[in-house]
């Protein structure tokens, strides 16, 4: 199909040198050690790689092993759901984010994005259904989106789910390592933020909606490889942070049929060190509103609004698989401030979530769930 790149929303600021300047020197903050001491409890061991987790009205939880497990844990026992989507298990694709419908304990819709081989051709790419738990087994089971075409490359699914205060449910996917065509292309899949009706329709209020060719589903595009994504507790906008490549992790707000630049504008170099593009900045283009350089290679996020950690509150929590610690940033509303590091060598970190509890729940690779305690020195 024809490419359609003329849909790009009209240029909204243009940014001169010397607004490019300030932001680098604010984006490139040292990260600091925290005043306070930080450790960790582990409250379930011996998981391989814990994408995602929820927990569920009787505390029990939900997690999801990258290699294809769903696991409910309760009272410390595990236990392994069946009639779990088959899952295109390579690189960086397997069973992903998981999350509960804002009404779940009316409706009890469980919602799961994965890399699914389902398709006409080899490999595999991103996908989102829905189900319902009932005996330890998925039932009633819906795909509500499925990306295509499939391809053999193991990078970039993605993928994140948050819903909005009309319980619609956005998802990421990544651009699957093929950033020439699929990120700024509206009749591709790939490198895109997605927004549904929370069964699946599309609402016909998404920015390309009665676009002949775009994917009707499209809610921002221009977007590498979002692993992080969450609803502002008092704006109730949708940030996320996405994989740069060398350099160049980025945070953003996403914004109604936004072009998050990807890969005409980066703070980032390609891992062999070359140039990708000299533009950071473009006119059309929205500019993160934090960047990493060098690059974190940032996994899980979660605002801290709990009063069990007064000296985190109101600020960010980003996992980082690179470095493999936890990242503080804390927040005068859309700048960081300070980058502080928390839980230094714990391995990496995957998934974070603030439980109902008030305690923050940190998935780490090799490791399992724990959660972060504060003591004074």
């Amino acid at each position: 199909m024809k490419k359609i790149q003329s849909l790009f929303i009209p240029a909204l600021l243009i940014c001169f040198v010397a607004c490019g300047q300030i932001q680098k020197a604010e984006n490139e903050k040292k990260v600091q050690t925290p005043s306070t001491t930080y450790t960790y409890e582990v409250i379930v061991d011996d998981l391989q790689n814990p994408w995602g987790f929820v927990f569920l009205p009787d505390k029990s939880m939900l997690i999801t092993e990258k290699k294809g497990d769903l696991l409910l844990v309760k009272n410390n026992k595990k236990t392994r759901i069946k009639n779990v989507p088959q899952v295109y298990e390579k690189g960086q694709g397997g069973l992903l984010d998981i999350a509960l419908h804002p009404n779940y304990s009316d409706n009890g819709w469980i919602y799961i994005t994965y890399a699914s081989a389902e398709g006409n051709t080899e490999g595999g790419n991103t996908a989102m259904m829905r189900a319902k738990l009932e005996n330890a087994s998925l039932v009633q089971k819906e795909l509500l989106y499925k990306a295509t075409p499939n391809t053999t490359r193991g990078q970039h699914f993605g993928s994140r789910i948050v819903f909005d205060k009309e319980n619609h449910v956005y998802f990421s996917i990544g651009e699957r390592g093929n950033r020439d065509e699929n990120p700024q292309d509206l009749t591709r899949d790939g490198g895109k933020i997605y927004r549904l009706n929370d069964d699946g329709s599309i609402p016909k209020s998404n920015p390309f909606y009665t676009s002949a060719e775009a994917k009707k589903a499209i809610f921002s595009y221009g977007h590498r490889n979002p692993q992080g994504m969450e609803v502002h507790p008092q704006t109730k906008e949708i940030w996320l942070h996405e994989h740069g490549p060398k350099g160049g992790d980025e945070i953003n707000i996403v914004k109604k049929g936004a072009n998050y630049g990807w890969p005409i504008v980066t703070y980032g170099k390609n891992y062999s060190g070359t140039s990708i593009t000299d533009k950071t900045s473009a006119p059309g283009m929205t500019q993160p509103i934090h960047y990493w350089v060098p690059s974190i290679a940032p996994s899980g996020m979660a605002f801290v609004t709990s009063n069990k950690y007064p000296k985190l509150k109101g600020g960010l929590l980003v996992g980082s698989l690179k470095f493999q610690y936890l990242e503080f940033l804390a927040l005068e509303g859309e700048k960081v401030t300070k980058r502080i590091k928390l839980l230094e060598d714990v391995g990496r970190v995957r998934s974070i979530h603030q439980a109902d509890d008030g305690f923050i729940y940190i998935g780490v690779e090799n490791l399992g769930i724990v959660k972060l305690i504060s003591k004074k020195r």
